[in-house]
């Protein structure tokens, strides 16, 4: 008996220090910096990021997507890197739950339709690529973009694949990367850099000579921009009323980081494309990527040091710092009243929670 309990006290005591390894890997989340008095309607003084998942359990974080199911929900994210999508459940299901929960894989071979196609590299060696951007359709099913087949797809309720687009004018689409779907089912999405692409840019299977924001209505295909600013677009949003689809652009310096906002029309393609707020020169890690809109109009955007909240005036309120040395790359809103704000960086999992309650997929 003294013998298994001294076996179980160094078991836990294994545990523990495993636990504290991992969290000790990253770096503690910055003080939240207000810019505009406004600021505090939307995040208390105080509010402060909390890690939820530490180093070591996923690679290549991007793409969160809250799932509500009556009282309870969970996150879903994609890991580009392993090829499959992460599922993270908390403990309750009414806030304040506590920082501890359960991560899982919920989706193998995320980035392919072919489902052999398991892991982060095939038997040569070659890397495969996940899912990017995960949204939801009017039905609830999981719209993705699925880097390793190059297409937006539908994980349908039987949990198999169609495909939504894969090819415009008969080229292959780049890299799908962000996706967000308007209130009447059109989904659209931005075809970013070639980070799906061995070679990148200059890889011989890069079909496409531009990089463009598109949208699908009634299964047909539509091209709505090139290149804004003449770099490759992320992250997409739509305002609350959706008369305005707001666009980012950058890549990872900063000489040029910029978000568009153009005017929506009745038939769902869009025109006016202007400048709605321009961060190039801003210091921090990482351009422009995920955005997310509030009920009130406020712009998140990840990129640049950490989260920045923008005023539907474009008006700098305030920014949620990442810790130091990490680069934040996408984020959503979740819990069942929407006011927690979820931030995925490529290896670690954070929440806040706020004021005001954010638009997320139903």
């Amino acid at each position: 008996m003294r013998k298994l309990s001294l076996y179980m006290l160094s078991l836990l005591l294994a545990i523990a220090v495993s636990w504290i390894s991992v969290r000790a890997q990253t770096p503690a989340a910055g003080i939240v910096v207000k810019l505009d008095p406004g600021f505090d309607q939307i995040l208390s003084p105080n509010a402060k990021l909390e890690l939820l998942q530490g180093e070591g359990s996923f690679e290549g974080g991007e793409g969160p997507l809250w799932i509500q199911r009556g009282e309870s929900g969970y996150l879903l994210f994609s890991d580009v890197s392993g090829n499959r999508i992460m599922q993270w459940t908390l403990n309750c299901f009414k806030y304040p739950c506590p920082p501890d929960g359960k991560l899982s894989v919920y989706l193998e071979h995320s980035g392919y339709a072919d489902s052999s196609r398991v892991g982060s590299v095939d038997s040569s060696g070659a890397h495969l690529y996940g899912s990017n951007g995960l949204t939801l359709d009017r039905e609830s099913r999981i719209i993705l973009d699925a880097n390793g087949d190059r297409a937006v797809e539908r994980l349908e309720k039987d949990g198999q694949r169609t495909a939504l687009a894969d090819h415009f004018e008969g080229k292959r689409l780049t890299c799908p990367n962000d996706i967000v779907v308007k209130s009447d089912d059109s989904v659209y999405f931005t075809d970013g850099a070639a980070g799906c692409l061995p070679k990148r840019e200059d890889d011989p299977a890069k079909e496409l000579p531009f990089h463009g924001v598109y949208f699908i209505q009634n299964g047909n295909l539509q091209l709505l921009d090139k290149d804004p600013g003449n770099f490759p677009p992320n992250g997409l949003a739509f305002s609350p009323d959706e008369k305005i689809l707001y666009v980012n652009n950058g890549g990872p310096g900063p000489t040029q980081r910029q978000i568009f906002a153009y005017d929506v029309q009745s038939d769902g393609t869009v025109k006016n494309r202007r400048l709605f707020i321009d961060f190039t020169g801003e210091k921090g890690i990482g351009g422009p990527d995920g955005m997310k809109v509030d009920v009130q109009g406020n712009v998140y955007s990840t990129g640049m040091g950490g989260v920045w909240v923008i005023s539907p005036a474009g008006k700098r309120l305030g920014q949620i710092p990442a810790p130091q040395g990490m680069r934040f790359s996408n984020l959503a809103f979740g819990d069942s009243d929407s006011k927690t704000l979820f931030v995925v960086s490529p290896k670690t999992l954070w929440r806040i929670r706020l004021n005001v309650a954010g638009i997320r997929p139903h």
